[in-house]
């Protein structure tokens, strides 16, 4: 199961990839400067492209989340980090006094 959710996501960050790639740059420096009327009611909202990107990301963030909750079993810790910090303080060697 892992791995099949493992390919699944490398393929959908391709496609994602390609498709914001694919895109048709509208220019504006990443939004910086464009005007309140085509903020949210642009014409390219319907695009094809667009709205596939869109629905890409999101399969692709669940398919992450999955194969964190998947392969989240394989991980459980035997202790803590603190424990093996505390273990390691108790045979630090002592500082002997100087006896000037």
């Amino acid at each position: 199961m892992e791995n099949i959710l493992l390919v699944i996501n490398i393929i959908l960050a391709v496609l994602l990839v390609l498709f914001v790639l694919m895109q048709k740059s509208e220019g504006g420096a990443l939004g910086i400067g464009v005007s309140q009327d085509n903020f949210m009611f642009s014409r390219s909202a319907g695009n094809f492209f667009t709205k596939t990107t869109a629905i890409i990301a999101t399969l692709f963030i669940i398919c992450s989340l999955a194969l964190t909750i998947v392969s989240r079993d394989d991980l459980t810790p035997t202790s803590s980090v603190l424990d093996k910090i505390e273990e390691n303080s108790d045979e630090a060697p002592k500082i002997p006094e100087n006896n000037n």
